[in-house]
């Protein structure tokens, strides 16, 4: 499948290096925030590669919810043992959760429709900053700090009305923003489309913290600068 170069698994174990969650982040799915560069010192590994990778190992429900508790390090163990219970954790086989997932109504185990899924969700997901993000902050008049940009991935949730669906396309909605003090909660809103009917709802939701005042020449250059990162690594590569 097309994760396979993203991860190794170690029987019931997941282990992700901080190359694989890099190349994920930037070649799948098009996400340059520096906190998935293997030499950041918050590194951590998108959570769209594990929402990914729960779709192709677990399957897919008409309704699922995905609470991130933690952030994956370099190679940290993920317990990806099989389960058909309703809820059930991603964690390191001991004390540490990263991922709670819970899913409501039939389990379909479909590899084509989970990878079509996977990739457009991610497509959807990856490309929030700067082109829906920046522009929620501009509007109530604040922005990230440049010297500490930090957006953490809270949960997701989809909702189809049914499984039998052919290369289900993502719609982005009108996105949401609640600012409280240095503190914001974003939340990404979309359908999910098949041919041509709306098949089902969903959002992504994100916490967004040390908000500074906006400022327009400042925040231009944090988007010119995440925008150079891309170009700089195409060019590359």
């Amino acid at each position: 499948m097309f994760l396979d170069e993203f991860h190794k698994v170690e029987g019931h174990t997941v282990r992700i290096s901080a190359q694989q969650a890099s190349r994920f982040a930037k070649e799948i799915a098009d996400d340059f925030n520096p906190i998935h560069n293997p030499d950041a010192q918050r590194f951590c590994v998108p959570g769209d590669l594990l929402f990914s990778l729960v779709l192709a190992k677990y399957g897919i429900s008409p309704k699922m919810t995905f609470i991130f508790k933690g952030m994956v390090g370099d190679n940290d163990p993920l317990d990806f043992r099989p389960t058909d219970a309703k809820a059930f954790d991603i964690s390191n086989g001991a004390d540490k959760v990263y991922l709670r997932v819970e899913r409501e109504g039939e389990v379909l185990k479909n590899p084509a429709l989970a990878e079509t899924l996977s990739r457009n969700y991610v497509a959807f997901s990856g490309h929030n900053y700067p082109y829906t993000i920046q522009p929620l902050l501009t509007s109530q008049n604040v922005m990230l700090n440049p010297e500490r940009p930090l957006v953490i991935y809270e949960r997701m949730l989809f909702e189809l009305d049914r499984l039998d669906l052919e290369n289900p396309t993502l719609e982005a909605k009108q996105a949401e923003l609640v600012v409280n003090g240095k503190r914001g909660e974003v939340n990404l809103n979309f359908a999910v489309k098949s041919a041509g009917q709306t098949v089902g709802h969903g959002f992504k939701r994100l916490l967004v913290s040390g908000l500074i005042p906006h400022d327009d020449a400042v925040a231009e250059k944090l988007v010119a600068t995440y925008l150079a990162l891309k170009t700089n690594y195409r060019a590359t590569t």
